[in-house]
């Protein structure tokens, strides 16, 4: 694995705080690498460049992922500096949980634009230069919500379904014209980062540490997988969804499992980041 992130350029969103800062402190542990880290917060990328100097060459921007404008600028700014990604690990995310009519007109778009479209325009702005370079990975955070509806999550829900099926279309062309960019789909279910405070987790499918989840992405995205998925039970979602009939899997997933009042104590965190 070591031998996988050598000498590699990292970019991370939402990296000041849950999954994104997680990872910059791990993958500088194990291997040489060159991190480059955004987030909207960027005093909390201050502290983070800080703990992490002696480790890695750290580039910081204070970035709002629903800027486009800021982003290309950003892009075409470290290509210029030969800093043109190796990797590219989209973390940025928030969640509002509410009943959908509860939902502001402008929690729907922020939502859709930081989890969705903002790693769209992230991915857009690198992507030719990664299929001149010939190489490139693209680690995308989506969520077992893209696999199964639930109460209080139907905006984030509908983020994630977008975000797997981009990912899969994306893997699929990348393959289709043989440009060596390859694409990884992370599919969890609810992790302690804070962004899930409050939840409770249904049957079968414990809540997960953070060390857990980026301990299998650094693993997963070494060894170049279509999709990392955690815990085991995600893994199964799909199979039991299709197999059962719909009234069937509702009464499994909402009496049996619980999946379906795991929102109902949601308290969240307060929204100073968009990091998931």
């Amino acid at each position: 694995m070591k031998n996988y992130y050598n000498n590699k350029t990292i970019l991370i969103t939402g990296a000041a705080s849950g999954i994104g800062k997680r990872f910059a402190e791990k993958v500088s542990n194990i291997a040489d690498v060159k991190l480059i880290l955004w987030d909207r917060n960027p005093d909390d990328l201050l502290k983070i460049k800080e703990e992490l100097k002696d480790r890695a060459e750290i580039h910081i921007t204070g970035i709002d992922v629903t800027d486009r404008d800021l982003i290309q600028l950003e892009a075409d700014h470290f290509i210029k500096e030969n800093l043109l990604p190796d990797i590219i690990i989209n973390c940025a995310g928030i969640v509002v949980g509410k009943m959908f009519h509860e939902h502001s007109f402008s929690e729907i778009e922020k939502s859709l634009q930081i989890n969705t479209t903002g790693s769209m325009w992230v991915i857009r702005a690198f992507l030719n230069k990664m299929i001149d370079r010939g190489s490139g990975q693209i680690v995308n955070l989506a969520s077992a919500s893209g696999y199964i509806g639930n109460p209080r999550m139907s905006v984030y829900a509908a983020s994630k379904w977008a975000v797997i099926g981009w990912s899969d279309s994306l893997r699929l062309e990348m393959e289709k014209l043989q440009t060596g960019v390859k694409v990884t789909a992370v599919i969890p279910s609810y992790i302690k980062t804070g962004m899930f405070d409050g939840v409770k987790a249904p049957l079968l499918v414990p809540l997960l540490e953070t060390d857990q989840i980026v301990t299998k992405m650094l693993y997963g995205i070494a060894k170049q997988k279509r999709t990392i998925q955690a815990p085991f039970m995600v893994k199964l979602v799909p199979l039991i969804k299709a197999l059962l009939p719909y009234k069937v899997f509702d009464w499994v997933a909402g009496n049996l499992l619980g999946v379906y009042k795991s929102m109902e104590s949601f308290e969240g965190r307060e929204p100073k980041s968009k990091s998931s």
